[in-house]
């Protein structure tokens, strides 16, 4: 079955909204093997919608609009579809009493424009919203189906739930396919550099490969489309065993895991304890590790607005003029060592001008020291400044030496 969303409201077009419905509703597709190959956003036009709507039955079996099933007059996608489809609009007095119904729960009558929500496509099968007042339809024109749902997120997603994807799976019946991803999480490498590694994967076409980036970090996400959840991992495995074996120690963690998490449970597994000394990260490093479930590992933490509690151990680090250096980062990283006794202590040091930045002409430079229980490691970044790009990326950096550091993979020429 190929799918198409079409999300409706101009609110959406200019930014005054952001579009949640339309990545949710690709999601609960791809968790039934609903192949989704376009995803439109038009705003509150009735012929504008409408032509959409007949291109996009021209090319898919099953489309779900959201939003414009409300009371207003800018309210348009009943009218809209009717329009595409070359029918008018019925009175559904059932639409109407679970209207009026829902209001009496409030202690309120609607009002006459409520009654707009009653009027839907000739033809259609009405869908009960139970947490909202706007009816959704499904209507089949034989060349497709439309599913029309309101635009709110609460009520879209319920309706979705316990309507859709039932009456969906009814359809898809027996052979109902199964669409599973693995995504392997990688840092420390760039893009470019991973699809130099693995480009000849990103060809294949059940499972594909293909590559999501983010700042500081690459994901690899394998997808296969089989009969069964176990098929599709038998599928991903051989693919996964492929991408690792070439990736290697890029590789810090799979799914919805994240570097600071992957490196604050490692520590708490080897029983260790971490210490942080931050200038222009400015505490980045030490937030990202309290917010997983393991911030026990992280023992203490100074930012830059807590370093003079460091100056008569390392005077130079709060002098005028100072400038970052690996030895001030390295020297850094002793003192607090020497403060708080933990097994590990990190010091991100580094330039803080406003306007240094990864795509400036003056990027400034980052030093990061690591003292471990066997010895100690330093590196140079050239990437200096304050924003959050910066933060980002040095943190990255530093949480995946620490990382590699705990697993024995980490010497002084590697970074």
């Amino acid at each position: 079955m190929k799918a198409e969303i079409v999300t409706i409201g101009t609110e959406l077009l200019l930014g005054q909204i952001v579009d949640t419905n339309a990545a949710y509703l690709a999601q609960q597709l791809a968790a039934i093997g609903v192949d989704l190959f376009f995803k439109t956003t038009v705003g509150d036009n009735i012929p504008r919608i409408a032509g959409i709507l007949q291109q996009a039955s021209q090319r898919s079996d099953l489309i779900i609009t959201s939003g414009g099933l409300g009371p207003t007059v800018d309210d348009m996608t009943r009218e809209a579809i009717a329009l595409a489809t070359g029918r008018g609009l019925e009175f559904m007095p059932a639409a109407w009493d679970e209207i009026s119904a829902m209001f009496a729960r409030w202690g309120r009558r609607p009002d006459e424009n409520n009654r707009r929500q009653a009027l839907l496509p000739a033809g259609s099968l009405k869908v009960t919203n139970p947490v909202g007042t706007a009816p959704a339809f499904i209507l089949e024109t034989g060349a497709c189906t439309i599913i029309s749902l309101p635009g709110v997120p609460r009520e879209l997603k319920h309706l979705m739930e316990f309507a859709v994807i039932p009456y969906l799976r009814q359809r898809l019946g027996d052979q109902a396919p199964i669409i599973k991803s693995r995504v392997l999480r990688t840092c420390s490498i760039g893009e470019s550099n991973v699809d130099t590694l693995i480009g000849d994967l990103e060809t294949l076409t059940n499972p594909t490969v293909g590559l999501l980036a983010h700042p500081a970090q690459t994901d690899i996400r394998i997808t296969a489309k089989a009969t069964s959840a176990a098929e599709a991992d038998a599928m991903i495995a051989p693919i996964e065993t492929e991408i690792r074996q070439r990736l290697g120690v890029y590789i810090y963690g799979v799914d919805d895991e994240s570097l600071e998490e992957v490196t604050a449970r490692l520590l708490l597994q080897h029983n260790h304890t971490l210490a942080l000394v931050e200038t222009n990260t400015a505490g980045a490093v030490a937030a990202w590790l309290r917010a997983t479930p393991f911030a026990a590992a992280l023992h203490s933490a100074l930012v830059a607005a807590d370093l003079p509690h460091l100056q008569s151990a390392l005077p130079a680090l709060t002098a005028d003029g100072a400038w970052p250096s690996a030895a001030l980062a390295l020297a850094a990283a002793q003192a607090m060592q020497a403060a708080s006794g933990a097994d590990f202590t990190l010091a991100i040091i580094g330039t803080m001008q406003g306007h240094e930045t990864m795509y400036s002409d003056e990027r400034g430079e980052s030093f990061i020291a690591l003292l471990h229980p066997e010895g100690r490691l330093t590196r140079r970044f050239p990437l200096g400044g304050a924003g959050e790009v910066t933060q980002r990326w040095i943190g990255n950096r530093a949480l995946d030496l620490l990382r590699r550091v705990i697993l024995g993979l980490a010497t002084e020429s590697v970074g």
